[in-house]
Order: structure tokens, then sequence, then C-alpha cells
């Protein structure tokens, strides 16, 4: 049977602006191989396309349909698990609303809200037109208001949904609040958790795999985090390739415990081309 890959993106194929090298091509022969490489990340910031087009650029084997990212895994989630959810108020960058908005999802965002509540005097229930559910990711242009839309939903019984909860978010140069940062303020305002769509929670494996009509069972989990993609795999019983061409050094990953520790550790492109062969062949 072709291999399922559940592949990383930053840290694994590539490290901010850089390829990591020889990856994308260890990726293309497995394609070629007949293997379903998909792609899965936490970054609620970006929509498909974009990752398409950067993927393709460097060489790796890329469909829109083969990118699953936490805001592409929440809009398919709230498609098949929540048909009730017409309407949305997402709190996050353009990439979340367009893909909420991919699915036939009808969504307010919580900026337009915001400065609805600021211009009429209206709550955040009346200003986003009372939606279902309230989706969270990073949002940079954060706001008072934009928590308080958010936090008047979720109180009112909208379903509250988070893409993640990173607590941070690398760019280039620094580190910045992540889209857990965001959930935490809009959770400790409305008094209530949200279902949680990415790692280290399985349901961004499981919807990943459901796009290639696939059991994540039969996954490979490739990535760079001990405390997310490792467990992401373990949560829907998948094996695990961890790569030190991330964040996880190989100190690191030596001192998990017997039960945390993944099925292989690749130091480079070379080495994951050699496992995967391994695996291949089981």
């Amino acid at each position: 049977m072709p291999l399922l890959l559940l592949v990383d993106l930053d840290g694994v194929v590539y490290r901010g602006a850089d390829p990591v090298p020889g990856v994308a091509a260890v990726l293309a022969a497995r394609a070629e191989a007949g293997d379903d490489v998909v792609y899965v990340t936490n970054n609620s910031m970006h929509y498909r396309a974009d990752y398409v087009t950067r993927l393709a650029g460097m060489g790796a084997p890329v469909a829109a349909d083969r990118i699953v990212s936490a805001p592409r895994a929440t809009a398919l989630y709230l498609r098949e698990r929540e048909p009730a959810v017409r309407r949305v108020l997402a709190v996050g960058a353009s990439g979340l609303d367009r893909e909420l908005r991919d699915v036939g999802l009808e969504v307010v965002n919580a900026g337009f809200a915001a400065e609805r509540m600021a211009r009429e005097g209206i709550d955040g229930v009346a200003a986003a037109g009372r939606p279902e559910a309230v989706v969270a990711g990073v949002d940079p242009q954060l706001t008072y208001l934009r928590i308080a839309a958010a936090a008047d939903c979720v109180r009112a019984g909208a379903r509250f949904i988070a893409t993640n909860r990173d607590p941070v978010y690398p760019t280039e140069r620094w580190l910045r609040p992540g889209a857990g940062s965001v959930i935490a303020a809009i959770e400790v305002a409305a008094g209530a958790s949200p279902i949680v769509i990415g790692k280290p929670e399985p349901l961004l494996m499981e919807e990943a795999a459901r796009t290639v009509g696939r059991d994540p069972t039969e996954a490979i989990v490739i990535g760079d985090g001990i405390v997310t993609d490792l467990p992401a795999a373990r949560a829907v019983g998948a094996r695990t390739i961890l790569m030190l061409t991330g964040v996880t050094s190989a100190a690191a990953a030596a001192a998990l415990p017997e039960g945390e520790r993944p099925d292989a550790v690749a130091a480079d492109a070379e080495a994951l081309a050699r496992v995967l062969e391994e695996l291949a062949g089981v």
C-alpha cells in the first residue's frame, strides 16, 4: 500500500524563507512512487494558494487540496461536523476568512463587528449578526473590541472553535503572539473553552487523512515538534518521524520518555529518504 505522509512545513520543508536542503526532492520522489503527500500546519495566517506557490517553487509535490492548514481543517470540521453553523465570526487574518468562505460559510470578520460596536453602540452579538460560531486564530490587528465581540457571541451560545493553541508565532526576525494568545483572551473574557483543531489535538491529522480518503492510523507524520507533531500523531495512532531540522535537537529527542519517542529520527533529507524506504518495505 502507498505510504500516507502527513508533513509539517516550517522546520521540515523550510526554515523561515529557506528550504531545508533536499527535503522537497525526497517528497517529490515519494509522490512519484505513488505515496500520498499531504502538508499539515498550525499556521493560521495564510490561504492554501500561498503555500502552493511557495512549495512548488521549492520543487515539492503540491496541489491546493493537499494543503491542510489549521484554518482549512477548521473549515472542513465545521462543514462536516457542525452543519447547523451557517454564520461565523472570524477573529484572525484573511487566510482564515477565505478558508471559511470556501466551504460555504457566511463570514463576519471581527474587525467589521468591532467597528459596528464602536459606531452604533451595540454589543458583539448584534454587530456580528448573531453567528452560530466564533472561530479564532492569529489576528495581527487584534483589538479590545474584537475580543469583546467574540466573547459576547460565545457567552450568547455561539460555538467556540480555535485553530490552534500555539502561544507564539515565529516570524523571520521575532516571536509574536500566536493563536493561543488570542484564544486565551477570548476564553477568559467569555468564560468558556474552545474546541481546538490544530496540533497537538487530533482533528487536524484526521481532516488531512480524510482529504485523500485514508485513515489517519495509516499515516506517517513527519514533523520537528515534540510538543505538537508527536502528540498529534500519537492521538490518531500514526507512526512518526522526528526531523532534527527545526526546533528539536538530538539531545531533546534522546531525552524523551519511552512512551513519547518517535518511530524514527532523521537529521537531514538523506536520513529521511532512508527511513521512508525502510517503512515502505514493511
